[in-house]
């Protein structure tokens, strides 16, 4: 259960980019609820504490709805930081001249003056939005900001530990069953020699010792793997200053089941010291059935069929030297 509540209030000026700031909150593991009327929130505070699985919360709050505004303004007085709750107000703004801008570029009306002019609606919402204001705990001023640097802005006040935004999947497959589509990087490990052909290790798999000591033993997988290693080491700091939150490594071989889930598993435990890690192994339980040619396994279903035809296709099966060397069969039999 949750010993506390972290909540936010996210409010401010309409335009100023309260959308970028909820999916920022939603990447930094928040539950997000837009516009909620005020009149719920106590019993959604309620449902909260009860199930005691739910520690980051935030609201949007603006006005949207002119109705609400006396019940947003009460429930803010009221907000009050206790043992259970910690409570933060991040506040939006930018320029008017900005503001009137973004809602050109958007062809959008302002939601205070959905028949008047933009200028009066932004000049009304920041008349009534001064009491919300005041008591922010930080406001961003948006008007230079790209969405990015709004971005980076939240997290570095509102981010409590890297390691709870930025994380690595390490995923092996086989290429037989396809690429991952949401892989961002791909490696191939077909280039080792492979554990199928060795008979006491075919049916055994990658996360198996004898199977990974077999892949590790080979002369190039030391080299591979520390190469790789490094590279993907000294690229990460770039993918986590882009403000990217996760990352997805695919480690292929043919089938899923052998190089590529050793390979898979030592490398992503290798990354699991610096950052959060989740391995999975996607094909590892996979077989896919071979195309058995045999004349068993063939069903030749004559419904519908020439006889001359069936017949030099019985010959082919039966013997493909005898149906080359001899003469084309007779079209009428």
């Amino acid at each position: 259960m949750a010993d506390s509540l972290q909540l936010v209030i996210i409010s401010g000026m309409s335009g100023a980019g309260k959308t970028v700031a909820v999916q920022s909150f939603e990447d930094l593991g928040y539950f997000c609820i837009d516009n909620m009327p005020p009149a719920l929130l106590p019993k959604f505070s309620e449902l909260v504490e009860e199930s005691g699985k739910i520690e980051k919360v935030a609201l949007v709050i603006d006005l949207r709805s002119r109705a609400f505004y006396d019940e947003i303004m009460d429930m803010l007085a009221n907000l009050d930081n206790t043992d259970f709750v910690s409570t933060k107000i991040l506040f939006l703004d930018a320029s008017n001249e900005e503001l009137v801008s973004r809602y050109k570029e958007t062809r959008r009306s302002h939601p205070l003056a959905m028949e008047g002019r933009i200028m009066d609606g932004v000049h009304m919402e920041r008349e009534l939005l001064a009491p919300l204001k005041d008591r922010a705990s930080y406001v961003i001023d948006t008007s230079t900001l790209t969405p990015r640097e709004l971005r980076e802005s939240i997290f570095d006040k509102f981010e409590t530990s890297p390691d709870e935004t930025f994380h690595i999947e390490m995923l092996s497959f086989g290429f037989k069953y396809g690429l991952p589509i949401d892989a961002d990087i791909v490696m191939d490990v077909r280039f080792l020699p492979n554990p199928y052909y060795v008979p006491e290790l075919k049916g055994q798999t990658g996360l198996d010792k004898p199977v990974a000591d077999y892949v590790m033993e080979q002369p190039a997988t030391e080299q591979f793997y520390q190469q790789f290693l490094g590279m993907l080491e000294s690229i990460m700091p770039g993918y986590e200053a882009e403000g990217k939150t996760s990352l997805t490594i695919a480690i292929g071989c043919t089938g899923g089941q052998h190089r590529s889930v050793a390979l898979t598993q030592r490398i992503g435990q290798a990354l699991a010291k610096n950052y959060k890690v989740h391995i999975s192994h996607r094909d590892i339980d996979k077989r896919k059935e071979t195309v058995n040619r045999s004349w068993e396994s063939t069903r030749l279903r004559p419904s519908g069929l020439k006889s001359w035809w069936l017949v030099g296709e019985l010959a082919c099966q039966l013997s493909w030297t005898g149906c080359v060397s001899r003469p084309l069969i007779s079209r009428r039999l």
